[in-house]
């Protein structure tokens, strides 16, 4: 049986059994449902990761789940359409999650987040579901933009670029789904930063990450960056490198769980 798509959503179930019998790995994208700016759709968080999942499915032989495409948006409220779960909601959907597809018989389950507060909670759901589940299944997520080489993520999504609705995700969201981009509406937005004593990203966390309503209250318009020379071509340049690193993340994660694990003297 030749396989034809790699969402579990179009397969048929002889065909996921047939898939399990020579691979193991699924990809669940993870995202959010919140403004990304007068410009971009609420959907931006899930379109990207699920792009990301299709190109690295097709490389590493996996298979892509339907997306969870509510997340922890809470730091958006305040901007029309948004639409969130509370983190013990949102923990134990991932938990369930993971129960589930260890039953069907994934034994490598990766989520590829799009959606800075959902990491954390992602990973914590994992760690608190793995004793109820068999020895040889992990499952763990990474946030995509995290994989990539720092002078990659520098202009992709980082302090320098922008690190919401900027010219990186814009740009990723116009490499697939052009119409659902409306560029000329597109304005800059950078929030007031103190002058900082130390590191900024425990700032930022600290200020952004902890409390409802605080995107809301930082960023007028809902963007952090300069969307402006977005493009799909562009976009379809940090495909490719995301693409990569995702891949070369779970090979190393592959071999850190192969090489790292050792027996305990007696």
């Amino acid at each position: 049986m030749t396989r034809e798509t790699v969402f579990l959503e179009e397969m048929t179930e002889p065909e996921v059994a047939e898939y399990l019998t020579k691979n193991d790995l699924v990809l669940v994208p993870t995202g959010s449902m919140e403004q990304h700016g007068p410009h971009a759709p609420l959907g931006t968080d899930v379109i990207i990761p699920r792009e990301v999942c299709r190109r690295v499915a097709e490389i590493k032989d996996g298979v892509v789940a339907a997306p969870v495409s509510y997340g922890l948006a809470g730091v958006h409220k305040g901007f029309k359409g948004v639409a969130y779960l509370r983190p013990p909601t949102f923990i134990a959907v991932i938990e369930d999650l993971v129960r589930a597809l260890a039953e069907v018989g994934f034994r490598r389950i990766v989520f590829v987040n799009g959606h800075y507060t959902n990491y954390t909670a992602i990973n914590l759901a994992c760690l608190d579901v793995s004793h109820q589940l068999p020895e040889d299944v992990r499952a763990w997520a990474v946030s995509y933009w995290d994989a990539l080489p720092a002078d990659e993520a520098e202009k992709y999504l980082s302090l320098e670029a922008g690190l919401h609705a900027n010219i990186g995700e814009t740009s990723a969201v116009m490499a697939v789904r052009p119409e659902l981009v409306k560029l000329d509406r597109a304005v800059a937005g950078w929030p007031r930063m103190p002058d900082l004593k130390g590191p900024p990203m425990p700032t930022i966390f600290a200020y952004f990450e902890t409390n409802v309503g605080s995107t809301y209250r930082a960023l007028p318009h809902g963007v952090w960056g300069d969307p402006a020379g977005s493009s799909a071509e562009l976009g379809e340049t940090f495909y490719e490198q995301i693409t990569k690193a995702v891949c070369n993340l779970i090979d190393d994660v592959d071999n850190a769980f192969a090489q790292m694990t050792i027996e305990q003297p007696a």
